[in-house]
């Protein structure tokens, strides 16, 4: 029998084994979730003060050398980039201007120019 049809649940008429694949992402995506709004945590603290210590794990990038961790929990990032919403509040720590957040496929920043 086909692993996808394998995968697929009971009642599609596969046996609802669940795929290794989508469950490992699933918890990569859980930690860069995790490191994105838990900055008490040990682990999230070093991952984030090693590899990406002047940025959020949504815009950073792998680096020229990057540890099999960082790779893993990278591969994630575009998970978690399509399920987050970012949570403007008074301005302060959101660089509106400098983040693509809008869902335009040709820029996706603000091109307004700046009120500052």
């Amino acid at each position: 029998m086909a692993w996808d049809r394998l995968c697929k649940p009971k009642s599609h008429g596969g046996l609802g084994v669940r795929s290794i694949k989508n469950f490992n992402l699933a918890m990569l995506a859980k930690q860069g979730w995790r490191n994105l709004n838990e900055s008490n945590p040990l682990f999230s603290a070093i991952i984030k003060a090693n590899y990406f210590p002047n940025t959020d794990f949504l815009n950073a990038q792998l680096g020229s050398n990057p540890s099999y961790i960082l790779r893993s929990i990278m591969s994630a990032q575009e998970a978690v980039k399509r399920i987050t919403r970012r949570k403007i509040g008074d301005g302060m720590t959101t660089n509106v201007w400098g983040v693509q957040w809008l869902t335009d496929d040709t820029n996706g920043c603000l091109t307004t120019s700046m009120p500052y």
